[in-house]
């Protein structure tokens, strides 16, 4: 009986309808369509039945000012920042800087933008992209237009299936010259260009995008203060880039490693770095049939073992943010896991987004 009612108990929006492993309803709420995203995760999105934000159009600049050196301090502005970049759109840079494997990176700027804002970095999940994350997953811009911050938007590279480099030795070290150097230097581009505020630029991301998350936190902790990973996995965890079938081993939650391997492969990213690391979040659902659930402890024990705190929570609070999600906390706040149960991979569950940024402090 159990198993039947499963089945009809309809989705709500954006959570999970389909894909390759789901065993769950594929019937979505009154107006809402099962939309396939990738050959491994569907999710339940509007079909003019409820009514939601409509994205903002992405128009293209090609006007930016000039990439400049780093070395030297933003000067403190008085005027909205980033007069260039129009407002209320998702507008495509170019020039922002080192890009070795051609990604593409995407800016939003609210109309209330803050003359010191802050900056978030959000990336996309497997088979999906810049413009699809902006307008499928609308909390993070609807946060930027009612507190003021900035958000960049990466997306892929060409001939990647959609999906970011999470594998690649270049990828996973500090100015390897993949991936990640060309997220980092946008970043810098907008430290540089924008007066944005340097202790407030945060990354997150959903599934490929958390795992991207969780590798510039490692290979670029100089830059960021705060990341929130979705859906997830250890920063050298899995195999390949793309999802596999039969899944590897970390897909289906059998890699299991000592804290101190999980935290030397973070150490490997950045030799000789001694600076402290990004504060923390992982979310993660027990429903995850694209990931199994088992990846939300590793990367426990891996970031636990960077910030040389203990395993055991200080504090662990039922129903948070809502009914069937778990937060436990850890040393003094530095790492926080939500555990949801029955939630599938399409992460963030709309709504929550707020958790993270009140986490930043943005």
């Amino acid at each position: 009986m159990a198993s039947i009612v499963t089945s009809v108990t309809a989705v709500p929006l954006y959570g999970q309808c389909g894909g390759t492993g789901y065993q769950g309803s594929t019937q979505c709420d009154a107006g809402l369509a099962c939309i396939r995203v990738n050959e491994w995760y569907s999710q339940c999105q509007n079909t003019g039945g409820t009514p939601v934000t409509p994205a903002p159009p992405v128009v293209s600049t090609t006007s930016l000012p000039p990439v400049v050196s780093t070395t030297t301090s933003a000067p403190i502005a008085t005027s909205t920042p980033a007069p260039n970049i129009p407002a209320g759109q998702l507008t495509q840079l170019s020039n922002f800087g080192r890009n070795p494997s051609n990604i593409s990176m995407y800016v939003y700027k609210p109309s209330s933008v803050k003359v010191r804002p802050g900056l978030l970095v959000a990336l996309h999940p497997c088979g999906g992209t810049a413009s699809q994350y902006f307008s499928g997953f609308p909390g993070f811009r609807q946060h930027a237009d009612q507190r003021g911050f900035m958000v960049l938007y990466g997306q892929s590279p060409p001939g990647s299936s959609n999906c970011w480099d999470i594998t690649s030795t270049a990828s996973l070290t500090h100015d390897g010259g993949d991936d990640s150097t060309g997220i980092a230097s946008a970043v810098e581009y907008a430290l540089t260009n924008w007066n944005i505020d340097p202790k407030k630029v945060f990354v997150t991301g959903t599934s490929s995008g958390a795992m991207m998350t969780n590798i510039m936190a490692a290979t670029y902790p100089n830059l960021f203060t705060a990341g929130a990973v979705w859906a997830g996995t250890a920063v050298g965890c899995l195999a390949a880039n793309t999802p596999q079938f039969p899944p590897d081993p970390c897909q289906s939650g059998t890699v299991i490693r000592s804290p101190q391997e999980w935290g030397d492969r973070v150490r490997r990213a950045y030799p000789g770095y001694t600076g402290p690391y990004p504060k923390m979040q992982i979310w993660h659902g027990t429903n995850d049939f694209a990931l199994d659930h088992k990846n939300l402890a590793e990367q426990m024990k891996q970031w636990t073992n960077i910030f040389n705190i203990s395993q055991t929570p200080t504090g662990t609070f039922a129903g948070n943010p809502r009914q069937g999600w778990t937060k436990q906390v850890y040393g003094n706040g530095l790492l926080e896991t939500f555990s949801g149960q029955g939630a599938g991979h399409g992460l963030p569950e709309s709504g929550t987004e707020v958790v993270a940024m009140d986490f930043f402090g943005l």
